[in-house]
């Protein structure tokens, strides 16, 4: 089966899912910023990983567009989430389904991998944005115990991204 990776990354985690992908299933690994849709057509398995942020998938709404093309064709299309909530979380999962409507759903496989933050890599608007959520969190006057593990897990830098979690991506691609 002719595969290929696609992805975008802001501080890296993903585009480290997606190399480790490429490399488990023998294929292509392509950064967004450099695929033609067109070339799109040459494949049979077109997996796509984008970072989360505020529980949407970046870039996924041009990804979505080729959607109904590629299953159509018959095509195994493939997305995965790279976000900074442990696997374990449920709301990666709740946050990684909210993405797709239910006849998008129906017709892809979606996966959640766990990546960290990298205060280093991120961009500004991105690091104000968790930095006022923590000040947020830490104003409130009724914290719950689940406030307060939010603000100690996003205050720092950390990577819990491991090569487990693309076994099932990779055995969708044999």
């Amino acid at each position: 089966m002719k595969s290929i990776v696609i992805y975008t990354s802001q501080t890296g985690f993903t585009k480290k899912y997606a190399e480790w992908i490429s490399e488990a299933a023998g294929c292509e690994c392509v950064n967004l910023k450099k695929v033609r849709k067109s070339k799109l057509a040459e494949y049979d398995a077109i997996v796509f990983g984008g970072w989360c942020m505020a529980g949407g998938i970046k870039k996924l709404p041009w990804f979505k567009k080729q959607i109904p093309a590629l299953t159509a064709a018959g095509k195994k299309v493939i997305v995965f989430m790279v976000g900074a909530n442990p696997a374990d979380n449920p709301e990666a999962e709740t946050s990684l389904r909210r993405n797709f409507t239910d006849d998008e759903w129906s017709k892809i496989k979606a996966f959640y991998c766990p990546g960290g933050l990298n205060y280093d890599k991120m961009s500004l608007g991105s690091k104000m944005a968790l930095k006022m959520l923590i000040k947020i969190l830490s104003c409130k006057k009724d914290a719950t115990e689940e406030d307060m593990r939010m603000i100690e897990m996003i205050s720092k830098s950390y990577d819990i991204s491991d090569k487990k979690y693309i076994e099932p991506i990779v055995a969708e691609l044999s």
